[in-house]
């Protein structure tokens, strides 16, 4: 397995996907303070308040003009949308799902391989967010892996599963084609040139994570993760059929529900700044359940280390003064990572102005 090179953590256990093997009570270091707790009675089902749905199909047709409207108009006023009949083939969707699972099934020593508690690593397994600044811990363990060059990261991925190096690349090779098509879209619905955005990003990375979220047996104590804003400039993210993710629309949690050969569509904070705050970067969060297991593959479009983040000239003018400094990923992601991930938005230490901002994005 191509991960051994990791230096592996004491015989303690780490991960919680292991910890809870163990216990049958939430470890007092996942357990979150009253004033934090997900507050399970009090979310909305997406049933009642829908996250837009949006079919592509016909993104390269006649009514190409429509659905550009109606991904703006989810970008300004939900920050997340869905899509169907999207390219991606089911068969690959299944298979990336599978071997996703499979790797968490493999036993803890083969997945420890893997584990390293260091944000820079290009293929890591960890637990949480970012265990070496964290107080409360989340429920949740994680395969990341940067995908994009493939043929640059292949040789560090895990051989077993044995289907891992063949199905993984199959996947990113189709999200990265729609992360494009969406790119354009998006650019399109600001106004702006088709290629404007992914100008921009520049030689752009592609990160995903294969989360995995175990039966928790006192879900209102903890989270899956808090509530946040994701720091690339947009996610693609597949689901299995448990629902967990969970997003804030005018002040209230929304309960995501998956459908079946969709995926959830959000903007992150590199679009929010490039369109000066017209598209949002919404706080979203996972919560975990009692009886299932769950499983979410986000892929992370993300700009180049050196790319330079500003808002668009052409999006800036005497009513509408630019909103952000200019700043490269590389600074960005790392006050990322240091963040205390639910009470912090590491956007909002790039403004022009010393007051934060206030808009949709919300507080937790």
């Amino acid at each position: 397995m191509a991960c051994s090179s990791f230096s592996s953590p004491s015989s303690s256990k780490v991960l919680i996907g292991d910890i809870i093997k163990t216990t049958d009570s939430v470890p007092s270091n996942y357990i979150r303070p009253i004033s934090e707790r997900p507050n399970l009675t009090q979310v909305q089902s997406s049933q009642d308040s829908s996250i837009p749905l949006i079919n592509l199909q016909e993104l390269d047709g006649p009514n190409h003009s429509n659905l550009i409207q109606q991904i703006g108009h989810a970008c300004q006023y939900d920050g997340f949308f869905q899509v169907r009949n999207h390219g991606v083939p089911e068969v690959i969707i299944e298979k990336m799902l599978q071997v996703g699972k499979e790797f968490f099934r493999l036993p803890e020593s083969e997945r420890m391989k893997c584990y390293s508690t260091d944000t820079s690593k290009t293929i890591r397994l960890s637990t949480s967010f970012n265990v070496t600044n964290e107080k409360t811990a989340n429920w949740r363990d994680y395969l990341r892996l940067h995908c994009y060059p493939l043929e640059d990261y292949i040789p560090e991925w895990p051989t077993n599963p044995s289907s891992f190096r063949s199905d993984v690349p199959e996947y990113c090779t189709s999200i990265r084609a729609l992360t494009l098509k969406l790119l354009g879209a998006i650019s399109e619905s600001l106004g702006l040139k088709r290629d404007y955005i992914e100008m921009v990003l520049s030689n752009h990375g592609q990160h995903m994570a294969i989360n995995y979220y175990p039966p928790c047996p006192e879900p209102e104590l903890t989270y899956g993760l808090p509530g946040h804003t994701d720091p690339n400039a947009i996610t693609v993210l597949l689901q299995d059929d448990v629902p967990g993710l969970q997003v804030l629309k005018d002040g209230k949690w929304i309960a995501v529900h998956p459908i079946p050969n969709t995926f959830i569509i959000n903007i992150g904070d590199q679009i929010q700044a490039i369109s000066n705050d017209k598209y949002k970067s919404v706080l979203h969060r996972a919560v975990v359940n009692c009886d299932k297991e769950r499983f979410s593959i986000p892929t992370f479009c993300c700009p180049s280390k050196e790319a330079v983040i500003r808002p668009a000239f052409q999006l800036v003018d005497d009513e509408h003064p630019s909103l952000y400094k200019d700043f490269t990923y590389t600074e960005y992601f790392g006050k990322f990572w240091n963040q205390k991930l639910g009470t912090e938005s590491t956007l909002d230490i790039f403004k022009t102005t010393s007051n934060s901002y206030q808009n949709e994005r919300g507080t937790t």
